[in-house]
């Protein structure tokens, strides 16, 4: 494949005249009564609102977001799957808070476990999934405190698995909602977040359990999609909320609040002034072609690039819509290529400012070609 095929393609998409205009965040006149809160575009990570969002701060329960994103990703990396067997430990089934009442040794299925994570937040549950998935508790707060990272999560250092209180263990409102927006990027997760009552069995009896969200916005909140509560004596309640409507999906954080009911309103207020001010415009969507790319040795010559996930901007409501969407492909691509890998990325620009982006990925295998074949495209070539 020659040097031309790694090229920059340049698609300048016009939806129509306008100027794009980002959050200034002093703008947005708020009465919120928590310590500190971030209001976050879920799709940009724009945000649109903020008071002390790198202040460090016990997140209790908060925690088990990035939890929660470790589990899922292990299980669309193929290294668990929802149907396993998971043998409960006397270290799992002796923590106290929130529970769903594991006992030593008896075997649960990760669905379950993961479920009464996201649902009643058990913290034994947690601690369950988190040897199950590290090998060890210890081991799994380290894969934490590494993903914290590599999303940018500079406030944070993760000591356990669940928001108990323990020395050195803080985050902020912004890497809150960072974990949060990468967790929400997983579509699996929903089916857990906006489950508002369910039974569980558990125990070596097999008692029957209900158990409820303790997020009371999944049932009172138009369009939620979770995300998960925290209250400890130190850490107060805490609250990570997400609600989608339309193509905006949004994600509230408040830490520290007095009350319980002051962080529902909180959230409440944050995700109210988000959907009455600004609106998501899709660029293209995850699976969309964005570029073909001609494989002169492959075993097929043209091969369509889609976009990896959804691509949207955010923008005020009632402001026209101008951007300028470029593709960008890896230089020097190899063959043979997995499905799925990838190889390039698509930008969109307001002027000169990127405003946001998603990789491009092959949504097949791109094979070598054989000497028959390439033998045949000479031939037809040169006729």
């Amino acid at each position: 494949m020659k040097k031309f095929i790694s090229f920059l393609l340049a698609l300048v998409i016009v939806i129509s005249q306008g100027n794009f205009i980002f959050a200034n965040t002093k703008e947005a006149k708020l009465d919120i009564a928590s310590k500190s809160a971030v209001l976050m575009d879920a799709s940009t990570g724009k945000v649109l609102y903020e008071k002390n969002p790198h202040e460090k701060l016990p997140p209790a329960s908060v925690t088990k977001i990035m939890t929660l994103l470790l589990i899922c990703e292990a299980l669309e990396d193929g290294k668990i799957k929802e149907e396993d067997d998971v043998q409960i430990s006397e270290n799992a089934a002796s923590m106290g808070g929130s529970q769903i009442f594991l006992e030593p040794g008896e075997i649960q299925k990760v669905d379950t476990l993961v479920k009464s994570i996201a649902v009643a937040s058990a913290n034994d549950a947690c601690v369950a999934m988190a040897e199950y998935v590290g090998g060890s508790m210890e081991e799994f707060v380290e894969l934490m405190n590494k993903r914290a990272k590599e999303l940018g999560m500079n406030d944070t250092n993760f000591v356990n698995t669940n928001g108990l209180p323990v020395d050195n263990h803080y985050t902020s409102a912004y890497d809150i909602a960072l974990m949060s927006k990468e967790l929400l990027s997983h579509k699996k997760i929903s089916k857990y977040l906006t489950t508002w009552m369910d039974d569980v069995v558990v125990g070596k009896k097999q008692a029957k359990i209900g158990i409820s969200n303790t997020n009371k916005l999944v049932k009172h909140y138009s369009g939620a999609t979770g995300v998960k509560t925290g209250f400890t004596q130190q850490a107060k309640y805490c609250l990570s909320a997400s609600a989608l409507r339309n193509n905006t999906h949004l994600i509230a954080v408040t830490l520290c609040a007095e009350t319980s009911p002051i962080r529902f309103k909180d959230a409440t207020n944050l995700l109210n002034y988000g959907f009455a001010n600004y609106e998501s415009v899709k660029i293209c969507g995850a699976k969309d072609k964005v570029a073909t790319v001609k494989f002169e040795k492959g075993e097929k010559e043209n091969v369509d690039l889609v976009a990896k996930d959804d691509l949207s901007v955010l923008i005020k409501k009632g402001d026209k819509k101008d951007f300028q969407k470029k593709v960008e492909i890896i230089q020097d691509l190899k063959l043979p290529i997995k499905k799925n890998t990838e190889l390039g990325v698509v930008k969109v620009y307001r002027g000169k400012e990127l405003v946001g982006e998603t990789k491009i990925i092959n949504n097949e295998d791109i094979n070598k070609a054989s000497y028959l074949q390439m033998l045949r495209r000479i031939v037809d070539n040169l006729l």
